[in-house]
């Protein structure tokens, strides 16, 4: 008898402004897609590479521009597992526990789980709503909580998922990415050759 095992489809995005063991920080993706791939994540499709400018949540400081991306994977892994292989591929390109929203080598983010909303609806909501634009829980927080909002994340989105449609706001990638636009979220963002 043959088990069926059930993959669900993922999305990560990437990003990174300082350089790791594997080099600048386009290098730092490749290599971060790679490295997830040999963990059993099966790549579906990468975006291009985004310039794209650091935001920070202090005033005054000045951090070098990030390379953004973002991924489309297929994985047996749940959610939890998911985010604790992308921390262990954080950490072997460089990142080192720091304040949240600074220089770093490398940052993976799970955008989206299938069509899971988690822990649940509700607080997925206090979370995307709360003035604190760096607010998590302690268990992951799916869809990203603020991918809607930023133009970083859905530029790269747009090239591998623009038709995937968020589980609670409704709106596919191509409407939230209309409505970053005219946001200014897309300020200063661009692809790379």
């Amino acid at each position: 008898m043959v088990i069926a095992v059930t993959k669900t489809q993922i999305l990560l995005a990437f990003g990174g402004n300082l350089p790791s063991p594997a080099g600048e920080p386009r290098a730092t993706i490749a290599a971060a897609v790679a490295a997830l791939e040999a963990r059993g994540f099966e790549l579906v499709s990468a975006s291009a590479h985004y310039r794209t400018p650091a935001v920070t949540l202090e005033e005054g400081v000045v951090s070098p521009p990030y390379v953004n991306a973002a991924a489309h994977f297929r994985t047996s892994l749940t959610a939890d597992e998911v985010l604790a292989a992308t921390q262990e591929t954080e950490r072997e390109f460089g990142r080192m526990p720091a304040a949240r929203w600074t220089a770093r080598p490398l940052d993976i983010d799970l955008l989206a789980y299938g069509d899971a909303i988690l822990p649940d609806a509700a607080q997925w909501r206090s979370v995307a709503g709360s003035a604190d634009p760096a607010a998590i829980l302690p268990e992951p927080v799916v869809p990203h909580p603020r991918l809607h909002l930023r133009g970083f994340v859905l530029a790269p989105l747009l090239d591998i998922a623009p038709a995937w449609q968020h589980p609670v706001l409704g709106k596919t990638v191509r409407d939230m990415a209309a409505d970053a636009k005219a946001d200014g979220a897309f300020e200063g963002i661009e692809k790379l050759a």
